[in-house]
């Protein structure tokens, strides 16, 4: 009995084979390329593009030093003003996120922005802007400024 002679190996056939060694092309290219463009979009200088960062950083307008909290205080107590207490709540919240020690001094400045509040808005208006950020601490500084 004759085997056949055309004996065929599965090299070089099928299109899982085609597949894999397109992937294989392909795939490292890919992932250099997310890399490079992931390192691209982190802001290696520090220096922040959030204008309540900026008012954060240190100097105040009339040239002499302040600390960070307290120009972000400043800052958000005019916005407060200008705007209104959810404004400036979203602006603390995200200078907190952004620069991480600063939240020691969250609590107290959301207690300053629900006191300052009360002065401009009334109690019940006031209270209605109260959102959790700093541990429920402008909803505090409301309540005691009702006192």
């Amino acid at each position: 009995m004759k085997h056949s002679t055309n004996r065929q190996t599965r090299r070089g056939r099928g299109p899982a084979r085609r597949i894999g060694r397109s992937l294989a092309l392909v795939l490292p290219v890919v992932l250099v390329l997310s890399g490079t463009f992931a390192v691209a979009r982190v802001n290696w200088s520090g220096a922040s593009s959030s204008p309540v960062l900026a008012a954060a950083s240190g100097a105040s307008s009339r040239g002499d030093a302040q600390a960070p909290q307290h120009a972000l205080r400043d800052k958000l107590l005019v916005e407060l003003q200008e705007e209104n207490p959810g404004v400036a709540l979203t602006h603390l919240q995200q200078a907190v996120n952004d620069r991480p020690s600063l939240a020691k001094h969250c609590a107290s400045i959301a207690r300053a922005l629900g006191k300052a509040a009360v002065r401009v808005y009334g109690p019940t208006k006031a209270q209605s802007y109260a959102r959790p950020v700093c541990d429920t601490s402008f909803a505090s500084g409301v309540t005691t400024a009702n006192r």
